[in-house]
């Protein structure tokens, strides 16, 4: 694996500014662009909410990151997954990998150290077609389309829903 994948820390706040910042025009385009943001993702971590950071093993960069948002346990054990890949290391595989690790994480059980889900959902606007292959690329299926479901841009932006669970991941 060229990237390693771990949690938030305080300390990692220039480096994701940076890493945000120079890739503002390619993520904005679907995401929203908060450099400044990483004091208060990290406050924020907790039952319902975990993130992931995609380091480069060869140079240490931030190459990407993921939200695992939503998480329910109990009876429904999912979670939805958001990503963005950085520059330079878009196009590299890299965020690919990271979020294979990210997968093997949600759905490995608690006493493994991973979140002991059973489904995971990735909501993409259906214009995103590199997150969409994304999406395809780690084996999630296609599940249908989701007129207005998240705020974006000032407006309310359809999404095409995507799916797995534990035992359709190989990983596992």
């Amino acid at each position: 694996m060229r990237v390693e994948i771990r949690a938030p820390r305080l300390s990692d706040a220039a480096v994701y500014a940076a890493a945000v910042r120079r890739s503002a025009e390619h993520v904005g385009r679907w995401n929203p662009v908060e450099p400044d943001g990483l004091v208060d993702l990290v406050r924020r971590q907790g039952e319902g909410l975990r993130t992931f950071l995609f380091f480069d093993t060869e140079d240490g960069g931030l190459a990407g990151s993921c939200n695992v948002a939503n998480i329910v346990k109990g009876r429904f054990c999912n979670a939805s997954l958001g990503y963005n890949a950085y520059l330079p290391y878009n196009g590299s595989g890299r965020t690919t990998e990271g979020m294979r690790l990210v997968v093997d994480r949600c759905f490995a059980p608690e006493s493994a150290g991973g979140l002991g889900l059973h489904r995971l959902e990735i909501n993409v606007q259906p214009e995103n077609e590199p997150s969409i292959r994304m999406a395809k690329r780690l084996g999630f299926r296609h599940e249908g389309y989701t007129p207005r479901m998240l705020f974006l841009q000032d407006a309310w932006r359809d999404h095409e829903r995507f799916a797995m669970t534990a035992e359709e991941w190989p990983g596992i």
